[in-house]
């Protein structure tokens, strides 16, 4: 009896679908912003399927295709995106991220595979702390993809040059000038438990409105940056001192009654979100040293704030 001829085959389904995370994740650490992560991972999927299945059969390894892809979308997006944000109301903070862990006992989702919402593909590691992504928006375009390529995701010189478009060693250059202004932005952090409980009496000095409390935890240089592209009020450039960012926080509460502050993980860190009846209206991100707070980071834009939204109401 003769065996049937066995024919190429396109690649599996799931093995291309299975690639969505690792794309949410990069495109997300490249733009800082889950919305144009999701928008480039299905404009990566959509020109995968754009091709004619002989053309997908042929590519032999479909994840770094997928990957590559991606990473020039990113680079696109980051080159148009400098100037969309030089029109933005405001300051521009990356979009900050939740860890649904802390909201529901179980993952969203049917439980198989990869989780519904995209914000729960997003591993939270240091690459997603505030700070982190902050300095990562002073870099060029190039200089940040080829750093999150090779620094974060390991992909080595070669395969970066093929998505950046310069030949390895100048890939080499941008990530070592990447690398030199993280060292230059970076204070050294918290322990975890540290910055937990900074946070924690940063949260009860609000709330009792006690602003001697709020300067002593305040680092003397401390900067507050908020986001509200222009759709909700907000101050538009930054308050710095001590002093003035503890009188500002106490005229918030006196203009908010009713605010309810949680304390949840922002981006892998210990932060704070301000609710009010039970509506997300404002997340704040901490960069912390072992004894005082000494940036915040306060997201009020709603556009930003879907992620969390959406977790109050489910």
């Amino acid at each position: 009896m003769n065996k049937p001829v066995s024919t190429p085959s396109e690649p599996e389904l799931s093995v291309v679908v299975g690639e969505r995370r690792q794309l949410i994740n990069l495109a997300y650490r490249l733009l800082g912003s889950l919305a144009e992560a999701e928008d480039a991972v299905q404009e990566t999927y959509t020109r995968w399927y754009a091709m004619s299945r002989q053309q997908r059969e042929a590519i032999e390894s479909p994840g770094a295709w997928l990957t590559t892809v991606a990473g020039r979308i990113c680079l696109d997006v980051l080159g148009s995106a400098r100037a969309r944000r030089e029109r933005y109301v405001g300051a521009w903070i990356p979009e900050p991220l939740p860890d649904r862990t802390e909201w529901f006992s179980g993952r969203a989702g049917d439980g198989d595979g990869d989780p519904a919402d995209p914000a729960d593909r997003i591993t939270l590691d240091e690459s997603v702390n505030m700070a982190f992504l902050v300095v990562l928006e002073s870099m060029t375009p190039a200089e940040r993809v080829a750093f999150i390529l090779h620094d974060v995701f390991r992909y080595p010189f070669p395969e970066v040059a093929g998505i950046v478009g310069r030949t390895p060693a100048a890939c080499r250059q941008l990530a070592s000038s990447a690398r030199r202004r993280m060292r230059a932005a970076q204070a050294p952090a918290a322990a975890t438990a540290g910055q937990a409980g900074l946070v924690r009496d940063f949260k009860e000095a609000w709330e009792a409105k006690d602003i001697k409390a709020l300067v002593g935890l305040l680092d003397p240089d401390a900067k507050m940056t908020a986001d509200g592209g222009g759709l909700v009020g907000t101050v538009l450039r930054p308050v710095e001192g001590s002093e003035q960012i503890a009188a500002y926080l106490i005229h918030i509460a006196d203009k908010a009654p009713g605010l309810t502050l949680l304390e949840r993980t922002v981006n892998g860190r210990p932060g704070l979100v301000a609710q009010h009846s039970g509506v997300t209206v404002t997340v704040a991100a901490f960069s912390l040293t072992d004894h005082r707070i000494t940036h915040i980071w306060a997201v009020r834009n709603p556009e930003k704030l879907r992620p969390w939204t959406e977790i109050t109401q489910n």
